[in-house]
């Protein structure tokens, strides 16, 4: 499918350009996504027609996309979730998940700006990316935690899936240690009883 641009789209190309696409491409994203038509007669001389407007619309979408990216960039949300001691997630964090802890800072942004190849499933800091226009891109950090305390602690740069597993090594250090202590009591007792009978040995000769 030959399509025309009508914004800049990531290697395709920039507005006027008229680029060969994927049937599918063309029909399920760019088409109804309002960044591209058909490449036609009819349609290029449409185009020409209304280059001007659709050019200066395209520049009023960049500016106010780069005036919402000045805030946004390096931005924290936090999610709070439920998770095993290792790190995963009893569910995940979607990309609306995110629009909506945006909002809840008073940042509007459509799901589609959200860059997430797949949900997010473990605890930790993730940074994600969101095209606010195909010129302007940011990156915020969306952070994962099981408490508010254990967001704070991972936002000032600790690891709690490293935590999680040190907890666990110290545990087995002190069980360890409670062990061998036993051990060496049940070797002083061993020691006493059999001095008990010898003692108790050396009377019946006597």
């Amino acid at each position: 499918m030959k399509v025309i641009l009508l914004e800049r789209v990531g290697r395709l190309g920039t507005i006027g350009d008229e680029v060969t696409v994927k049937d599918g491409y063309g029909r399920n994203y760019l088409l109804p996504q309002g960044k591209a038509i058909r490449a036609n007669a009819a349609n290029r001389a449409r185009f020409e027609k209304e280059r001007a407007a659709i050019e200066k619309r395209n520049e009023d979408r960049r500016n106010e996309a780069a005036g919402i990216a000045a805030g946004l960039n390096g931005a924290w949300v936090v999610m709070i979730r439920q998770a095993s001691e290792a790190g995963t997630l009893y569910g995940s964090v979607s990309t609306r998940d995110i629009v909506d802890g945006l909002a809840e800072k008073g940042f509007t942004v459509s799901r589609s700006a959200v860059v997430l190849a797949q949900p997010i499933k473990t605890v930790g800091v993730h940074e994600v990316a969101l095209e606010l226009h195909a010129e302007v891109q940011v990156t915020i950090n969306v952070n994962v935690a099981r408490s508010e305390n254990e967001a704070e602690r991972q936002e000032a740069g600790e690891d709690m899936t490293v935590a999680g597993f040190d907890d666990d090594e110290e545990e087995a250090a002190a069980s360890e240690e409670e062990e061998s202590d036993g051990e060496e009591d049940s070797g002083e007792n061993a020691e006493s009883d059999a001095d008990a009978d010898s003692a108790d040995a050396q009377e019946a000769t006597a």
